[in-house]
């Protein structure tokens, strides 16, 4: 359908026009893993080198003496992050790689969030005039800006972070000991349990891994469809006197949720942050 040339879209049109990904290519079933979302990997990868330009710019311009208000910003959220990973992670060689880890992951995952907090159309309008130009319609420039809101995105963050935590428990234990853990706890070390013991371990591993991802992404996910609702509120605009203010009421409406969000996405991020540094704490214990 060429939503130029045709009416409008409904809103149930519009949302899942905004909800699909720009794509490799199209999927050939319900699950392909050939098919990645092309949108997701470019603002994630955008958004990561724009945080590790931040960081850098931050620490090149540190000087003695008293700091200036970015220099002051970054270092109390620098003392925020070490001082939660000095009461987690208790061995000092790790939190040397861990502290500047769980910094990089709070602010990349913060400026991942932080994109749901452009105007719904902003971006995809911008992408679907260049699309337009290419000669194809821009019923089919689809565009999503907030990598977070992508399960294949928190779950790839979450799976790193699961990588992290067994590099760690390997490093702390020893192969040996963590495969020697692995069959042993939490129910001891008769043989008859070890089994269950190892199954309990991979639940274990895999809950972590799945609810670490799938909070982000829920939050995320939702906070984009209350934008995408508001931003109806416009479109549906008429004759009638509703009609009329309904406009206003999506000004209003979207600067209260956008002041609520700014807290719902630092929230997301500093949790993330936290829940990384609490597993690869627990990679540190032994059972």
């Amino acid at each position: 359908m060429d939503m130029s040339v045709e009416s409008a879209p409904t809103a149930g049109e519009y949302i899942g026009h905004h909800l699909t990904h720009l794509q490799n290519k199209p999927m050939s079933g319900i699950i392909d893993f050939s098919v990645y979302n092309l949108d997701s990997v470019f603002w994630a990868v955008v958004l990561g080198l724009a945080g590790a330009l931040l960081l850098w710019s931050a620490a090149r311009k540190v000087t003695p003496g008293v700091p200036n208000r970015f220099q002051a910003a970054v270092e109390i959220l620098f003392e925020l992050v070490d001082n939660q990973s000095k009461a987690i992670i208790h061995n000092e060689r790790s939190r040397a790689l861990v502290a500047p880890l769980a910094l990089t992951v709070f602010v990349w995952i913060f400026l991942m969030n932080a994109m749901d907090l452009l105007p719904v159309d902003f971006l995809p309008v911008i992408w679907g005039y260049f699309f337009e130009l290419s000669g194809e319609s821009a019923h089919h420039a689809f565009l999503r800006v907030v990598p977070t809101a992508d399960l294949s995105t928190t779950l790839g963050l979450s799976t790193s972070v699961l990588f992290v935590c067994v590099f760690y428990n390997i490093k702390i234990k020893g192969l040996g000991g963590w495969l020697r853990e692995l069959f042993t706890a939490p129910f001891g070390s008769h043989p008859i349990l070890w089994p269950i013991n190892f199954v309990m371990q991979m639940i274990e591993f895999a809950a972590k891994t799945v609810s670490h991802g799938m909070r982000l992404f829920g939050n995320m996910y939702a906070g984009e469809l209350v934008f995408m609702l508001i931003a109806l509120m416009g479109g549906a605009a008429g004759a009638s006197l509703s009609g009329i203010l309904l406009p206003v009421g999506q000004i209003i409406a979207g600067t209260i949720w956008a002041i609520f969000h700014i807290l719902i996405i630092t929230l997301q991020a500093f949790i993330f942050m936290m829940l990384t540094l609490v597993y690869v704490g627990q990679a540190h214990d032994a059972h």
